[in-house]
């Protein structure tokens, strides 16, 4: 995987604390895989941003993505296909985290999660994107 180190910006660590404190889940892995899928659900490719690495949140791709690391890399492989961008390490890297912090924001934006079962009901409703 050429992403070696995930490293958030200050903006997505304060959303972070924030869900953390109002979903009980006490990992940033875990919320940020569910950031991450968020916005892979979204029709729309995220906008074109530049999200500095100014936190303290940091974490490697195992850390990240678990015993599921190339289920993770499939999805964004396939949705930067479906996207019509280059499938080069940079560009993943890019979208990558332009998808997980644009997921972050939506996590942080809904305030009816307050539970994983808030989450699971989401992703339930929330049609999938991959084709």
């Amino acid at each position: 995987m050429p992403i070696d180190n995930i490293r958030l910006s200050q903006k997505a660590r304060d959303q972070l604390v924030t869900l953390k404190r109002r979903t009980g889940i006490p990992h940033w892995n875990t919320l940020c895989r569910w950031a991450f899928c968020r916005s892979l659900s979204e029709p729309t490719p995220p906008p074109k941003a530049k999200h500095p690495a100014d936190s303290n949140v940091q974490m490697d791709w195992r850390t990240f993505a678990g015993l599921h690391g190339d289920l993770y890399w499939a999805l964004l492989r396939q949705r930067c296909h479906s996207d019509g961008l280059p499938l080069d390490d940079e560009t993943l890297a890019q979208q990558f985290r332009v998808h997980l912090h644009r997921g972050i924001g939506y996590l942080v934006g809904d305030r009816s999660l307050r539970t994983i079962t808030d989450l699971v009901n989401e992703a339930i409703d929330v049609p999938a994107n991959v084709t």
